[in-house]
């Protein structure tokens, strides 16, 4: 097959503005392997593209100012170029950004706050951080405490993904009503209300994007708008995805436990699951048993079977914008 290395290269331009573009040209053809002067290879890397301004919770955010931009710019090159974390995140946002953005509606709080879960943990609900942060919202154990988490060495509900949702939506609504500006309240998410208070007031700025803060916090806001940059519309940075590649919630049925269950695996298995599939559907269960000495009420998720097997032809994609079919 005769190719062209114009051909290539105009090629290449159509592929999209965040592609890595591999062209080896060799006597008008392709062969691996060779790198000389008469097989050229070349390497086309473009950075993503940046808007001038963007929504953000109800607020307008112009991005125009050099800082603003070239944070954002920063952020989006990360999500775009780190392709495995990305891509594999927008796949779990097929199953958990249902159940995300019913409980912030729930709460009152704007749907572009669930780009949260997605810095915090790429929608990982097993996600634990060095310092001890866990689940897809990563609270703190004494923090989890403080918002209505039961946190021990049998149950940790951190790990719970509605119940940690919701505790973080009541973070998110007391320290909205303190700053009122949602990346301001995103600010104090990583860096802590104290801090972000005590610097606002300090540089006399009313918006946590104004201020002079630790790269982490600084950076934080923007990798929200990154996210919500890319989630928003995949393909143009590069992700491209069909509908069967995603994936796909799994349906639960729920039994309610009133007592402690001294063998969970025993106990999965009476309810026609594994050890492990309980254990997926319920990571908030910590042990091989439910102790409950606080005599508590749970409600235990059973997957149902017909729903653990994969049928890529009939996953259907939570939006459509992630999708080309």
């Amino acid at each position: 097959m005769q190719i062209t290395k114009s051909f290539l290269i105009g090629a290449a331009a159509l592929v999209g503005t965040a592609a890595c573009v591999v062209l080896l040209l060799g006597a008008g053809r392709f062969r691996p392997g060779h790198d000389s002067i008469d097989n050229l290879v070349f390497h086309y890397t473009t950075p993503p593209p940046i808007p001038a301004d963007m929504q953000f919770a109800g607020q307008q955010i112009d991005l125009r100012r050099y800082d603003m931009r070239e944070r954002i710019d920063r952020e989006l090159m990360a999500y775009t170029y780190m392709h495995s974390t990305t891509m594999l995140t927008l796949k779990r946002a097929n199953r958990y950004f249902p159940v995300i953005e019913r409980i912030l509606r729930e709460c009152g709080v704007p749907d572009d706050l669930k780009y949260l879960a997605v810095v915090e943990s790429s929608l990982n609900p097993l996600a634990r951080s060095g310092a001890g942060a866990a689940g897809m919202w990563q609270f703190m154990r004494t923090t989890g405490r403080e918002y209505g988490l039961e946190v021990n060495d049998n149950i940790d509900e951190r790990y719970h993904v509605e119940k940690a949702t919701r505790a973080a939506c009541a973070y998110l609504k007391e320290a909205y009503a303190k700053y009122g500006d949602w990346l301001s309240v995103a600010a104090s998410y990583n860096g802590g209300q104290r801090r972000i208070s005590t610097e606002l007031q300090r540089q006399h700025a009313a918006r946590a994007t104004d201020l002079w803060l630790v790269e982490e916090t600084s950076r934080y806001m923007f990798r929200l708008l990154a996210a919500k940059a890319v989630f928003s519309h995949p393909r143009r940075y590069g992700f491209v995805l069909d509908s069967g590649q995603l994936y796909p919630p799994i349906a639960c049925r729920y039994d309610t436990v009133t007592v402690p269950v001294d063998d969970l695996p025993a106990y999965a298995i009476s309810q026609g699951v594994s050890f492990a599939q309980l254990k997926d559907a319920n990571p908030w269960l910590r042990q091989y048993s439910l102790e409950n000495k606080s005599g508590r009420t749970y409600v235990v998720s059973i997957p149902l079977q017909q729903s653990v097997y994969y049928d890529p032809a009939r996953t259907k994609a939570y939006n459509k914008e992630w999708v080309t079919d």
